[in-house]
């Protein structure tokens, strides 16, 4: 009997993910299917009902739901629970479990770009749930130091004071995003929604970016000016299809517990990126 997995969101018709989570049942020659479901907020406790009764065994959850989703989970795993957010639900004898591997894709991420775990002074473009995975995941190193910039400074000292909680060992601040302190940092992450838009600029000056900083943009659906400005002032950078790509491996691993072909999702994922 085939098997049903799938990602929800609304809106969803712009998700990779059934692409590179498809591309890699077939290479596992899995009986199985993962489909997008549009799923509209109001809606999604009933339709989370609905999707376990017709036989779904894990989703993806994507935007605007992974926070709306944390109430409905049946049980948390340590980086949903600390995040308030939900990307990945194990549905287990009708129970929903709910996991958050952005974190993990990150990580994993950043160490394809040579990066070392460790102490680390980091600059975060953004105060929403992105920025908040990130922080979370930077957050394990002590001594490192975390500077939250985002255009309402509200949201931003919110993040730092939920930081400052979860991960007492590390220092944290805010700044505002025109003056973002960026001598002296190694590694610089956007989390925010610029540069989707081919016509988006850049959220700080291009001369703050600086030779030996990291630069790592969760925008992954293009080489975004943040990125092609970083290298061009020669800095490491990249966007997030490498996160994607790790998060999805990480989603993959809990539902079949065995690791993910991921050179196939990469290669499905560059295919459809260039469609």
């Amino acid at each position: 009997m085939t098997r049903l997995f799938g990602v929800i969101g609304d809106p969803i018709s712009h998700s990779l993910s059934p692409a590179m989570h498809n591309a890699a049942l077939r290479a596992k020659h899995l009986d199985a299917v993962y489909a997008p479901f549009e799923v509209p907020r109001r809606w999604l406790a009933p339709m989370l009902r609905g999707l376990v009764l017709a036989g779904v065994e894990g989703l993806n959850v994507t935007v605007p739901l992974k926070e709306a989703a944390v109430p409905l989970m049946h049980r948390l795993d340590p980086a949903a629970q600390a995040c308030g957010a939900v990307n990945t639900i194990v549905v287990r004898g009708g129970r929903l479990h709910g996991f958050n591997t952005d974190g993990v894709g990150f990580a994993q991420a950043l160490r394809e770009l040579g990066w070392r775990p460790g102490p680390v002074r980091a600059v975060i473009l953004g105060a929403g749930g992105a920025a908040r995975a990130v922080a979370w995941e930077l957050g394990r190193a002590a001594g490192s130091r975390i500077t939250i910039a985002n255009r309402s400074r509200g949201r931003a000292v919110r993040l730092t004071r939920w930081l400052r909680r979860v991960r007492p060992q590390v220092g944290v601040g805010v700044a505002p995003l025109s003056q973002v302190p960026l001598q002296g940092a190694t590694l610089l992450v956007n989390a925010t929604t610029v540069g989707m838009s081919p016509r988006d600029g850049l959220l700080i000056p291009a001369d703050a970016l600086h030779h030996g900083l990291v630069v790592y943009d969760l925008v992954y659906h293009r080489t975004t000016r943040l990125v092609a400005e970083a290298r061009r002032r020669g800095c490491v950078a990249a966007n997030g299809l490498s996160m994607l790509l790790y998060q999805g491996a990480e989603s993959f691993r809990l539902w079949w517990n065995r690791p993910a072909p991921l050179a196939v999702m990469r290669r499905a994922l560059e295919q459809a990126i260039q469609a």
